[in-house]
């Protein structure tokens, strides 16, 4: 048994395990800078539903106040009638109770006048006899007639007491009826104000956080970025590395939105690990910017890894040293800067020619570039026609580039 072939076998599997496996991870634990800005826009709108509810919340909540207070101010209204016709009535029973005072002091009077006439009648009988007798007696007829028509009086007054004073009892009750709703209508609308007050809270709140959202999504954007110099930049790079530029442009749509999104976060915030900020810290030392403030993608929010993807080409620092010397020999700028178009989109440019066919502009190897570009060895998974063909993507692309240039 040849042990040196079987030794030699099982070192090349290995290798080949160890890059496929390699070029995976090292695709899956970064973050390009269109995914930042994707994030954030499906967090704006995430945000801007939730505030829309909570308007229409508020909304609601106002129409049902207005009704409440409505309702309040036709009770208050029917509380104002009920104590007119209490204060009517009292006045009714306080003239009632007059006229039974003074009925009753005519009653007294006619009593005591009718007493003396009697008094008088006896006395005139005992000295003019009959004659006498027969006056007494009209007299008494009269005072009698008197005395029942006052009675009868007393009693239709006394009636109309009781009735009043029923009326006004029942107006009291009604009255406490309309007070007790005031106070439930009150207690309704100090509820639905403090409600509102809450959602309105709430949606300050969320429309702090669309605000800042979108200050993150505009700090990805490039403002100094043109559709005119990003189709320089790919003629630029098309010419010198052979590739179409077209393709070139349609990868640089899906990878940073032609040059707009190329990164909202810190070194630190990226959680790149040693290895990568290290090598992050020496492109910006060598290219005298401050390493805190340059910014690079974020980390991914669909999956555990990192971001620290760098310019419109979305280099990960280690990507780019490995190209440093090509992109430097390609442009002539030495050492080449990750954040300018040139030398961004002619770093794209090389590693995408590096597979077979892009040069010849055939459309199977641009799409296999592209998922190369993403996989390195695992490419295929990102190819597949049954789940997310990031090849057909960015070939699309190619062909509509241009929706994205305003």
């Amino acid at each position: 048994m040849d042990y040196r072939k079987i030794a030699k076998k099982i070192l090349t599997v290995a290798v080949l395990f160890w890059l496929v496996f390699f070029d995976f991870n090292s695709y899956r634990d970064k973050a390009f800078a269109a995914d930042d800005a994707k994030d954030i826009q499906g967090d704006i709108e995430k945000v801007e539903n939730k505030a829309e509810k909570v308007q229409q919340e508020i909304n609601t909540s106002q129409t049902l106040l207005q009704k409440k207070q409505a309702e309040t101010i036709v009770t208050k209204n029917l509380l104002q009638k009920t104590q007119t016709e209490i204060e009517r009535k009292e006045a009714d029973v306080a003239n009632l109770n007059q006229r039974i005072m003074l009925n009753r002091g005519m009653l007294e009077s006619y009593i005591q006048e009718a007493f003396y006439a009697d008094q008088d009648s006896l006395f005139g009988l005992l000295l003019n006899g009959e004659n006498s007798l027969e006056n007494m007696s009209d007299n008494f007829d009269q005072v009698l007639n008197i005395k029942e028509k006052i009675v009868a009086v007393l009693d239709e007054i006394e009636q109309i007491k009781q009735d009043t004073v029923k009326t006004k009892e029942d107006l009291d009750g009604k009255k406490e009826d309309h007070e007790k709703l005031i106070s439930l209508q009150q207690g309704q609308q100090y509820e639905i104000k403090t409600d509102i007050k809450e959602a309105q809270a709430t949606l300050s709140e969320l429309n702090a956080k669309i605000d800042k959202l979108k200050n993150e999504l505009s700090s990805l954007l490039s403002s100094a970025v043109s559709f005119k110099n990003v189709t320089d930049a790919a003629n630029y790079a098309a010419k010198i590395t052979g590739i179409r530029k077209d393709y070139l442009l349609g990868v640089l749509v899906v990878e940073s939105n032609l040059g707009r999104y190329t990164g909202g976060c810190t070194f630190k915030e990226s959680k790149m690990n040693s290895y990568r900020a290290t090598i992050f810290k020496q492109i910006c030392k060598d290219l005298d910017y401050n390493y805190n403030k340059q910014k690079v993608s974020c980390p991914p929010k669909g999956y555990k890894g990192t971001g620290g993807a760098m310019g419109v080409a979305q280099f990960m620092p280690d990507t780019w040293m490995g190209y440093k010397s090509s992109i430097a020999a390609a442009t002539g700028n030495n050492p080449p800067d990750p954040w300018s178009l040139t030398d961004g989109v002619v770093a794209m440019a090389l590693k995408l020619t590096k597979v077979d066919g892009v040069k010849q502009h055939k459309k199977s190897a641009e799409a296999k570039a592209y998922c190369v570009y993403l996989a390195g060895g695992n490419w295929t998974a990102y190819c597949d026609s049954k789940g997310v063909n990031y090849g057909a993507k960015v070939l699309y692309w190619a062909d509509n580039y241009e929706r994205v240039m305003n």
